[in-house]
């Protein structure tokens, strides 16, 4: 299905009269404060995640589904399609993190890894790509860490630094290459984000980033909706992470 064009041959607007944004891992933490901020500045938005609740309303819907599946991306984008006839914006923020030392990491973990933070991205952002093209425009937003830019002995991830540092990469790539046809791509580099309210689990943390606290999830969310406004801005990784890219 492709998106109704206005007067001008430019894509139509929703049904509803909203942009469409899809966020994926968007049942909980940082995913679910995404859906919440898309939809306060005015968005519909289409969430998947394998434990993801029902909810079919005017401007929210959602897939439960398993984004390390091709499958999970064709029903998103057909369901994005059938009820709001355009997509505008994608966040790819599901990912798995599993620190360990190097030669600790097991088969099942690579799978795992490899899965979600690669194959994942790859089938549901190639399909949205595509309907982007057809429409003229839109937005991608990939989520990665800054353990990619600044390794630390105290936190190996290899694998981490791996999968996320390939979709740093592919940002930039994928900026490139769409930029005349309307499509940015753009990502966030996250350092330490307090999802949880254990404040055990975060213990010395907060000294990982120069400005000396944790991030919070509204942080993420505020840069995530600066770059979908920020229409100059393509190929970019903002750094969400207190400074820990910058140095110590």
């Amino acid at each position: 299905m492709t998106s109704p064009l206005d007067s001008t041959g430019q894509p139509a607007f929703s049904p509803s009269g909203r942009r469409v944004a899809i966020i994926t891992g968007g049942s909980q933490g940082i995913g679910a404060a995404l859906v919440s901020g898309f939809r306060r500045a005015g968005y519909a938005v289409v969430a998947t995640s394998r434990s993801i609740g029902a909810a079919d309303e005017d401007d929210f819907l959602t897939v439960r589904g398993d984004i390390a599946e091709a499958q999970t991306a064709r029903n998103v984008v057909e369901q994005a399609l059938n009820r709001f006839g355009r997509i505008d914006c994608l966040v790819n923020d599901a990912g798995v993190f599993i620190g360990k030392s190097f030669t600790d990491y097991t088969l099942e973990d690579y799978l795992l890894i490899t899965s979600v933070n690669l194959a994942g991205f790859f089938y549901l952002t190639q399909r949205v790509i595509g309907q982007m093209v057809t429409q003229g425009r839109g937005h991608v937003v990939n989520v990665t860490t800054s353990l990619v830019d600044n390794a630390d002995s105290k936190t190996p991830a290899v694998l981490t630094a791996l999968t996320k540092g390939g979709l740093a990469a592919a940002t930039r790539s994928l900026a490139i290459e769409y930029a005349s046809r309307g499509i940015r791509v753009n990502a966030v580099a996250l350092g330490v984000i307090r999802t949880m309210d254990d404040a055990a689990s975060y213990a010395g943390m907060a000294n990982l980033h120069p400005l000396g606290r944790l991030g919070e999830i509204g942080d993420v969310v505020d840069g995530v909706l600066y770059l979908e406004q920020a229409t100059f801005v393509t190929g970019e990784t903002l750094h969400i992470d207190g400074g820990q890219a910058a140095g110590h």
